[in-house]
């Protein structure tokens, strides 16, 4: 599983989902569409590799990868061999632990496989991994000593196998197989591709069997997951498949294959998906790993191959590391914390913040012990990229990387080890300022959470009521978790900013961040007009609806209304219209025609993972408020009656904390006290609707929707009922 700078200087592409405004993002969450983090690696200048052009009918990519530039660049090879030609530790323990393997010696030979199965009867993938990581560690010693010997030996396994290899079967473990021992077999040709004695025919030849052997099954189980439930597979399926197909399309020049991972990693509907693997993210930045409740093995896994996933695309000049306020980082501090210990041996676990979840195997309630602790060699990669190349704090990864030790042999497989030697970095001269600052209403306090500076011992929280300060002291000395809740202010806007204190001084201020304690409108929607196709937003917010597909003006409760016809009519909102929220309310009077179970009032979303809606009736009977980041799984819900048809009746919908309540003509009919599942936590949401679901099989509202309304902050029962009368 695992895991600097290409020889080709690259511009990063960063990644933005609108959860987080720029300001709140800051200069060190690396999603930000802004400047480079102030290090000293990432603030020289870069320039495009090459610009991304359309593939070419047959697939093949123009886009111009940088080679090596998988988990290792040439950058990554020098700074290896200079350091063991220096005698410089920790890399000199890393390559004698190189040397130490048994795996990397020239008296191993290849022993190549027709039929590769792991999983049910006559399983043999085990001859496969250890070939590769033979491979890849005889192609290190190659590119650390000069010894043509051992690359001589490396590609002699890799045309053994590409000569011989044609299938790889089993039971659905298949699919690990093709994953993981694809990405690592693409890594060990990436690195011989340089090699001058590597025929061009016998690359071409590896590249086809990574294309026709390992590939096929990767897209299979992304498309199909296996014919099963998709929930069915945890986290490290996808994750390793997605590994396997971004390292394949580099190694084979196929912009189409890196662009399909890519892709999936940031949009796709399986459990390896970046918001579905790190699932919840709690206060302080640490996020809740899909696999905690599972078992601390498979948690680690998963880190360790999503890993590798970030550094291969990052040696493109892709930063997912950053991506989604450095989700990555949230989740592996999360595992790395679940399998440590504290000064008095008492396991962290026992005391971690853990949001239910569930999926088709039941409902996980707090972080697993088995396989508790488990020590991967997988936290290098990661901790050396976090704090020695970006400056920021990462401390139980840190941790993590020292109760490993120097990384050796990879062992079973997973992982392909060794990652003392192939990723220490000179430790960063200073850490960057804190970043990533957010602010949210939650039950109506403000709560804030950060990302802290590498050799910060403590951080001081700074509020001001207008942007830009002054600022006085909220508090100081705050020190782990990075959070902070803030209340009792008056109702208004106020500005924070977070400051480290190191040994070297106090480091600038992170980004501000605003938040309002009042509850304001973020949307309001009177539909007033009478021709057109827009509706204007009438909160001077500009979130103005497109009417669609033939909605018309109608006489409404108050003035006009939009009439849809329960068939393909309703209402576009924005993009992110809900976006940052926590604490909310949405409200509207609604006239419903009756009709099918299923139709929707209004629906938010990105697609049938992550959404919320409000339908009026639901296929067991009753009005449904429900908001999931899991599809069907894990839903949070408020219900009561059906509502009533053939009449104007107003809803509302509040969330204060994790309170939610469902209003119905200004009284309140239901109220859950256990939703954790805020609006903010959807992400990015480009399926805005009022009048059409997520799911293309549920009907059309038929009916009218008059006054509808978005707030920042949950209305109270009093405020609720003064919107029937205003």
């Amino acid at each position: 599983m695992q895991k600097d700078e290409p020889q080709l200087s690259l511009q990063r592409r960063r990644f933005c989902t609108g959860t987080l405004g720029v300001a709140a993002l800051g200069p060190l969450a690396l999603t930000a569409c802004g400047g480079e983090p102030a290090t000293t690696e990432s603030a020289a200048p870069r320039a495009k590799a090459a610009a991304l052009q359309s593939s070419t009918a047959s697939g093949s990519s123009v886009r111009s990868f940088v080679h090596p530039g998988l988990l290792h660049t040439e950058a990554d090879f020098a700074r290896m061999r200079a350091k063991v030609a220096a005698g410089a530790q920790p890399w000199l323990n890393g390559f004698n632990a190189l040397l130490n393997t048994g795996r990397s010696h020239l008296g191993n030979w290849p022993r190549p496989l027709q039929t590769v199965v792991r999983g049910g009867t006559g399983s043999n993938f085990a001859q496969l991994y250890i070939d590769i990581a033979r491979t890849y560690q005889l192609a290190l010693r190659w590119k650390v000593t000069g010894d043509t010997s051992y690359a001589d030996r490396a590609v002699a396994f890799l045309n053994a196998w590409s000569s011989t290899l044609t299938g790889i079967t089993g039971n659905a473990d298949r699919f690990l197989a093709a994953g993981i021992y694809g990405y690592q077999f693409a890594n060990a040709a990436e690195i011989m591709r340089t090699y001058s004695g590597w025929a061009a025919a016998d690359l071409a030849r590896f590249q086809n069997m990574m294309l026709t052997v390992f590939y096929p099954l990767n897209h299979q189980f992304l498309v199909q997951h296996n014919d099963a439930d998709i929930t069915n597979y945890w986290a490290n399926w996808d994750q390793c498949t997605l590994a396997s197909i971004l390292a394949i399309g580099v190694l084979c020049d196929r912009q189409d294959l890196y662009d399909e991972a890519v892709n999936y990693y940031k949009n796709g509907p399986g459990n390896g998906a970046a918001s579905q693997a790190v699932r919840f993210i709690h206060p302080g930045y640490l996020g809740q790993w899909q696999e905690s409740s599972r078992d601390q093995g498979h948690c680690t896994l998963g880190v360790g191959l999503a890993a590798s996933f970030c550094e291969m695309a990052w040696n493109q000049g892709d930063d997912f590391y950053g991506y989604d306020n450095n989700r990555f980082l949230a989740g592996a501090e999360y595992v790395a914390k679940s399998n440590l210990a504290d000064a008095n041996g008492n396991l962290y676990y026992t005391s971690m913040p853990f949001d239910a979840y569930t999926n088709n195997h039941g409902t996980g309630t707090g972080i697993s012990p088995a396989g508790l602790p488990f020590v991967r060699p997988v936290w290098e990669m990661i901790h050396n990229h976090y704090v020695n190349r970006m400056g920021l704090a990462a401390p139980y990864t840190a941790l993590m990387a020292a109760r490993v030790g120097t990384e050796g042999d990879g062992g079973n497989g997973d992982q392909l080890g060794v990652g003392t030697l192939a990723f220490s970095r000179d430790p960063i001269a200073a850490g960057a300022p804190p970043g990533g600052l957010s602010a949210r209403l939650v039950g109506g306090k403000v709560e804030l959470s950060w990302w802290g500076s590498a050799y910060a011992t403590s951080y001081t929280v700074q509020r001001a009521t207008s942007p830009g300060g002054p600022y006085t002291t909220v508090i100081d000395g705050v020190t782990d978790p990075l959070t902070y809740t803030d209340s009792g202010m008056a109702a208004g806007s106020y500005y924070y900013v977070v400051t480290a204190t190191t040994p070297s001084g106090v480091t600038a201020p992170s980004n501000e961040a605003q938040i309002s304690t009042a509850t304001t409108l973020r949307a309001w929607l009177p539909f007033d007009e009478s021709s057109g196709g827009t509706a204007a937003d009438a909160s001077g917010n500009g979130v103005n609806g497109a009417l669609l597909n033939g909605a018309l003006w109608s006489a409404g409760k108050n003035g006009n209304a939009v009439a849809l016809d329960g068939v393909d009519d309703y209402v576009a909102l924005p993009a992110d219209v809900v976006a940052g929220l926590a604490d909310f309310t949405i409200a509207a009077w609604v006239y419903w025609g009756g009709g099918r179970d299923w139709c929707r009032v209004f629906d938010f979303g990105s697609g049938t993972n992550h959404y919320m809606f409000l339908t009026p009736r639901a296929r067991n009977g009753g009005m449904h408020f429900t908001i999931t980041t899991g599809g069907g799984y894990g839903s949070q819900t408020l219900s009561t009656a059906t509502l009533p048809a053939g009449q104007w009746v107003h809803v509302a919908v509040t969330l204060s904390g994790a309170t939610g309540t469902l209003y119905v003509n200004g009284g309140v009919v239901s109220t859950n006290n256990a939703m954790t599942a805020a609006p903010f936590r959807l992400g990015g949401t480009s399926q805005n609707w009022i009048g059409r679901s997520q799911y293309p099989a549920d009907p059309y509202f038929n009916g009218k929707v008059d006054d509808f309304r978005i707030y920042h902050g949950a209305l109270n029962a009093e405020q609720v009922a003064a919107l029937m009368t205003s």
